[in-house]
């Protein structure tokens, strides 16, 4: 099972599934065949970052708890290069300590073990998604001030200074770029960025946009508004 899966549709995407479980690995692979995307996989971290150098991956499943390198370590490694490959986290820990950490270290998505097959997989096709629109949308550019977003080239700047979003990072952001002072509240969000709100925990709202004010800083005025979203605001205020 640590092949790569044979496929005649080369459009099909690659998913990098890391665990040093070969049941919960074999689980996985074989579920993601069944919805057409190939995969490879690995039982710890370093085998999982040479597989990531070696293919063109287009995201990762990674567990948490693996000899040689735990899925954090990991994590921490690819973002530390300015590689922003959507990661899966899966954990059986249940403390959400690990889950601040796994979105601190720019983690797309996160989930607990035991899962349901039919919502890991709806998590990696809204993920999947999510990275894919980037691509194909065109050479559009949005800006607000100083603040520069290139959607063709994934690329965001601040005063000419590049700022290292995460895929789920740069579309929250186009998210609010494209409907300014307009009051988006969680739920639009959610199904808008993260694919499915049956399967996405609001609180995942807060957190991302707490990173795009810690990145962006003042070029960005994000308006809290209490128990219902958020507003991108083009001119002063809170």
């Amino acid at each position: 099972m640590d092949q790569l899966a044979e496929s005649s549709d080369m459009q099909s995407p690659l998913v990098l599934v890391v665990d040093d479980e070969e049941g919960v690995r074999d689980l996985i692979v074989d579920a993601l065949s069944m919805v057409s995307i190939n995969t490879i996989t690995a039982n710890h971290g370093m085998q999982a970052l040479n597989l990531i150098r070696e293919n063109n991956v287009d995201l990762v499943v990674l567990d948490v708890n693996m000899p040689v390198m735990d899925g954090f370590e990991v994590l921490e490694k690819l973002r530390s290069t300015g590689n922003n490959l959507p990661v899966i986290i899966l954990t059986a820990r249940l403390d959400r300590e690990d889950i601040k950490q796994g979105f601190d270290l720019g983690a797309d998505d996160f989930v607990r073990k035991p899962f349901g097959i039919e919502e890991l997989t709806l998590r990696i096709n809204a993920v999947l998604r999510r990275a894919s629109s980037l691509q194909e949308t065109g050479s559009t550019t949005l800006s607000m001030g100083g603040l520069i977003m290139d959607i063709e080239q994934h690329l965001v700047t601040v005063d000419s200074v590049e700022t290292n979003l995460s895929a789920t990072e740069f579309r929250l952001l186009q998210l609010f770029l494209e409907a300014p002072n307009k009051v988006l509240s969680k739920d639009q969000i959610l199904s808008q960025v993260w694919g499915s709100g049956n399967f996405a925990d609001p609180n995942v709202v807060e957190t991302y946009v707490s990173y795009l004010r810690k990145k962006l800083g003042s070029a960005i005025n994000l308006r809290t508004i209490r128990g219902v979203g958020y507003q991108f605001m083009t001119t002063a205020g809170n």
